[in-house]
């Protein structure tokens, strides 16, 4: 439908309209029965006007003029779709999503009642005694937590170096099923925050690696991660705020660790996060959650997957 034909009815409509107003110069009965054909006349010329705006719209592929409630329905389709790739994502990707639980033999300590002035027999009747802790042997104790994730189906987890870098301490994975199996370091790489840990057993579900080198700014990306420590499989959802960052991090003991090409987003990753996946939204791993910055309002860094690939397929060769 061209914009003449169009042009042309909306004419029409309004000279109907001045034929209206003409005929109230006529008697009442003439006036109903004029007045009530050009209502006819009216809503029949609407109605090819109608008619014509959509022949158009479908001849020349430009959309008509959208309703307010086709507005509000396309974007509750718009949010509906945006949620179901966001849940599916998830449950796609979290079964190989692993807790570490790191743990290590700490000093067991007891409270015993001791004279101050130790065995001086001056002091010995005045019956002084205070409590002092000593070390009664050692105790298998947890110390932290990390996260990792699944990349073959006989037991290969990735995850940071930085979450199983003290080699005193012995390592246990928590399945997203809920089983525990203990995990041995099998590699620890020097130049990147990134360590592989073996379990046991095979059939376990994995993870998809997607491109890192093709993510844009404002991308949807989702972290998953254990959470403090506490809360395993913890999901957030944010946006790619960086690319290509250069941060310095530092650890609990005081080392820093400068960390080159990251990701940032603003994905909330929470202590316990280390180790986990980023992920877009086709549930594919696009980076490792690798450091956060302390008080800020979600700043967080992400290793890009295609840093680590040739570095995992070399070592679960």
């Amino acid at each position: 439908m061209s914009r003449k034909v169009i042009a042309s009815l909306i004419g029409l409509a309004i000279l109907a309209v001045g034929s209206s107003a003409a005929s109230f110069t006529i008697g009442e009965k003439q006036v109903d029965k004029k007045v009530l054909a050009l209502q006819r006349q009216i809503s029949g010329l609407q109605d090819q006007l109608q008619q014509k705006i959509t022949e158009s719209s479908e001849t020349t592929g430009k959309p008509s003029a959208l309703t307010q409630s086709e507005i509000d329905r396309r974007q509750q389709v718009r949010q509906a779709s945006e949620d179901d790739l966001l849940t599916s994502a998830v449950a796609k990707i979290t079964p190989a999503v692993v807790s570490i639980v790191i743990s290590k033999d700490v000093p067991k300590l007891e409270v015993v009642y001791e004279n101050p002035f130790g065995d001086d027999p001056f002091f010995q009747d005045f019956g002084m005694r205070i409590p002092v802790y000593r070390q009664n042997g050692t105790v298998r104790q947890k110390v932290g937590a990390g996260t990792g994730f699944i990349v073959s189906n006989n037991g290969y987890i990735v995850t940071n170096r930085h979450v199983v870098d003290d080699t005193n301490a012995s390592y246990t994975v928590l399945l997203s099923n809920g089983k525990q199996l203990p995990a041995t370091v099998v590699y620890r790489d020097s130049s990147q925050d990134l360590a592989v840990v073996k379990i046991d057993g095979s059939n376990y579900p994995t993870v998809n690696f997607g491109d890192s080198g093709s993510l844009k700014l404002g991308q949807r990306v989702i972290a998953v991660g254990n959470a403090l420590g506490e809360y395993n499989n913890s999901v957030s959802v944010g946006i790619i705020s960086g690319l290509d960052r250069t941060v310095t991090a530092g650890g609990d003991g005081g080392n820093t660790e400068t960390l080159k090409g990251v990701i940032q987003t603003d994905a909330a990753i929470n202590p316990g996060n280390s180790g986990g996946p980023l992920v877009d939204l086709n549930g594919n791993v696009i980076g490792v959650n690798v450091a956060t910055v302390v008080g800020s309002n979600n700043i967080s860094f992400a290793i890009p997957v295609n840093v680590i690939k040739s570095k995992i397929s070399s070592v679960i060769k």
